[in-house]
């Protein structure tokens, strides 16, 4: 599986098995499994977490297919970018973060089967992997984007799943989502320092560098409420995503106020 193959790996690169770095050419989209069904976002039913398995299942099911998007794409950050010349810590970082998130999907996996189903038993969608495709050519962009828009994102979302899975009675699922949270506040730090080591080389400013980034190469938009505590200690400030939070929601009362009109 290519979640402990990836644990391997890491152990050998932290055991110093594995000397110097080379280059290569990363295939435009990863091998996956066949199962589960990629769908657009849209097919994909919104998850709920309830009392009855079904729900939680279909939360931890989507939430395993992120975790193995984010091992995608932590060795992809490894292997696409190497003619910048980074220094050795950039694939210290990496490769702790591609650990971490195979850590994660493993604990999910795990816990589908606890509760009698399986990742790839349900569909999924293949969002993440676009916003990779659309940073394949630019270092600057893939970290403006994945860590910093879509794993920051995941520190807002996680804690009010975690007090639902207490209040469901599902203290198991809840302590893996609280793992990762707390992981995921290390990544956007990973991110947000290679960011700013990016913008430093290339004399950059980094948070109208970033915004600007993300309003070219994110469509979604960056949406409130923003988990600031989380944020801050992975060394985030609202100050760069506090303007675009608002642009959001500007964009969302006018066209509320167009659909009423």
């Amino acid at each position: 599986m290519k979640a402990e193959a990836g644990r391997q790996v890491a152990r050998a690169w932290r055991a110093g098995e594995i000397k110097g770095i080379g280059a290569a050419s990363p295939p435009a989209r990863p091998s996956r499994p066949d199962a589960p069904a990629l769908r657009p976002p849209r097919e994909v039913k919104k998850r709920k977490i309830t009392a009855q398995p079904a729900g939680r299942i279909a939360l931890l099911h989507a939430l395993a297919h992120i975790e193995l998007n984010a091992i995608d794409l932590s060795w992809d950050a490894i292997a696409r970018f190497t003619e910048l010349d980074w220094p050795l810590s950039y694939f210290d970082d990496w490769v702790q973060v591609a650990d971490e998130e195979s850590k994660h999907f493993l604990a999910l996996a795990d816990r589908l089967k606890a509760l009698e189903s399986h990742y790839g038993a349900l569909p999924a969608h293949d969002g993440l992997w676009q916003a990779a495709e659309n940073t394949a050519g630019d270092a600057l962009a893939r970290l403006a984007i994945v860590p910093l828009v879509l794993e920051a994102r995941g520190l807002d979302v996680t804690p009010p799943m975690v007090a639902k899975m207490h209040e469901v009675g599902d203290p198991d699922s809840a302590d893996i989502l609280q793992m990762i949270h707390d992981d995921e506040i290390s990544h956007v730090a990973v991110g947000k320092r290679w960011f700013d080591h990016l913008c430093a080389a290339q004399n950059l400013e980094p948070i109208s560098t970033w915004q600007n980034l993300v309003r070219t190469h994110f469509k979604g938009g960056v949406k409130p409420p923003f988990n600031i505590p989380s944020r801050d200690a992975a060394g985030f400030s609202a100050a760069f995503y506090g303007p675009l939070g608002d642009e959001y929601l500007a964009k969302q009362q006018l066209a509320t106020t167009s659909t009423a009109s």
